[in-house]
């Protein structure tokens, strides 16, 4: 059985299992220090140099795991140890450069940054150089290659920078806490604060009931058991029920559907990153963002309008889920979110084996509301709520973005009055929810795996999944 799809995820893992285990033995505190050792039993490093470096790192990533530096109001920190210098980047001339006679990558560069030694392998002059990739292009033997950080490249809103001592620093100014970085770091020097020391304290601790809202997305996870026994398990842990964050994207669809109808243009509010990613760096446009709130925070409104003293926790594939739930607006009704890596983690540290429990039915939310987990998903139920509402006379030209760069053009294009659309759908990540950064695993994810999700539903539209939880 495979969950994770990297050493550095399982590594992440066997931490978070280990602080979770400690926790719920009410034994973290005179153990903390430990968990280093009993995650590295032995005398020799397995990860870096020495056994000791590799201790002192794993401490930094238990802290993390506890809930991080508080000082710092982003859920993504850079554990500086941990960053192992990777090469500044911009381009560089390996060994296959031959020193030809054509020096078509000097004859190309307008800026005259390329020269040649001796041997006559060519030279860049960083100081004139202006990255703009013409020698790479023509060099036959393909020696100039543009050596960019994982962490940078990965980073599509240039948050990133290297400190004086080439360590990597993140503008919290332009982050938008896709986690987009955390995945791609090859060390794991880049990761997630997470909180699930607060979800064990609401579930051994709390006098009040405790939910889980589930990200329909959960429908691509877990794929060595049934979604019914991931609920099941979700239950075991001592959640009193769960429910479908798909259903508040149901209301969501509904409502949002009119408000573009009412006013012509809008843009999507579901994905946290991507609505954190407009008021940043297309701040003109935010006016145009829906006024509703997320799927999440809108079930968990509704919920907490019927049990105004429950707790609720989000589970999902998203880190930026961790920064929407502090805001104002939806801390009074989510109070905590987890990823589905920190699930498993709290699955294992009980001994939770999912695939041996019974199925547990969770039939709330319609089709749409659950395609809401993948790109385009968001699109068809906006669709699909105008039909709904009897709203014929607006003509929905929707434009789904995947991935930020998607985003940013039709965000490029509405700030010209260019786009031709009225409806931007923004995923921050590839795919859309099922290709976020809390998910297990990582590579190409089948989207009709969600659409499969979705028919299974008993509620034909989305009026009827909404009129039956009210």
């Amino acid at each position: 059985m495979r969950k994770f799809d990297t050493k550095v995820q399982h590594l992440k893992y066997k931490v978070l299992r280990e602080v979770a285990k400690q926790a719920w033995n009410d034994t973290l505190l005179e153990n903390v220090l430990d968990i280093p050792k009993m995650i590295v039993p032995g005398k020799e490093p397995t990860m870096r140099c020495c056994v000791y470096k590799e201790r002192a790192i794993l401490a930094e990533r238990v802290k993390i795991a506890m809930g991080g530096n508080i000082k710092n109001p982003n859920c993504i920190e850079v554990i500086d140890i941990a960053c192992d210098e990777c090469p500044i980047g911009g381009y560089e001339v390996t060994n296959a450069c031959r020193g030809c006679l054509a020096h078509r990558c000097e004859d190309v560069c307008k800026k005259g940054a390329i020269s040649f030694d001796s041997q006559q392998k060519a030279v860049i002059d960083k100081s004139k150089c202006v990255e703009c990739g013409a020698c790479a292009k023509v060099c036959p033997y393909g020696a100039i290659v543009d050596n960019v950080r994982p962490c940078v490249r990965s980073c599509k809103v240039k948050a990133i920078t290297m400190d004086e001592d080439r360590i990597a620093v993140i503008d919290n100014d332009k982050c938008i806490s896709c986690g987009a970085c955390v995945y791609q770091c090859p060390f794991g020097a880049i990761t997630d604060k997470s909180y699930i020391l607060d979800v064990i304290e609401m579930l051994t601790n709390s006098d009040n009931k405790v939910y889980a809202v589930v990200a329909p997305s959960i429908a691509s996870q877990f794929t060595y058991a049934n979604p019914g026994q991931v609920i099941a398990g979700i239950k075991k842990l001592g959640f009193d029920d769960v429910f479908e964050a798909a259903l508040g994207a149901d209301m969501v669809a509904m409502s949002e559907a009119k408000e573009l109808s009412e006013k012509g243009f809008l843009t999507s509010s579901c994905c946290p990153a991507f609505v954190d990613y407009v008021k940043k760096q297309f701040p003109d446009l935010a006016e145009f963002i829906s006024h509703n709130l997320s799927p999440m925070a809108t079930i968990a409104k509704h919920i907490k309008e019927q049990e105004p003293d429950c707790k609720i926790v989000f589970v999902g594939p998203c880190t930026a889920k961790k920064m929407e739930f502090k805001k104002e607006e939806v801390s009074q009704y989510i109070d905590s979110v987890i990823t589905f890596e920190e699930l498993q983690a709290l699955f294992d540290s009980k001994n939770i084996d999912i695939k041996s429990l019974d199925d547990e039915t969770l039939d709330t939310a319609s089709y749409y509301g659950r395609i809401f987990a993948r790109s385009g998903g968001v699109s068809d139920a906006v669709k699909q709520a105008l039909a709904e509402q009897g709203i014929e006379d607006f003509d929905l030209k929707a434009v789904p973005c995947d991935g930020i760069d998607a985003c940013k053009i039709a965000l490029l294009k509405a700030s010209k009055k260019i786009l031709d659309g009225n409806f931007i759908e923004g995923m921050a990540c590839s795919g859309g929810c099922i290709g976020g950064a809390g998910c297990l695993t990582h590579g190409p994810k089948d989207k009709s795996e969600i659409d499969k999700y979705g028919k299974e539903s008993s509620a034909e539209t989305m009026s009827d999944a909404i009129s039956v939880r009210k």
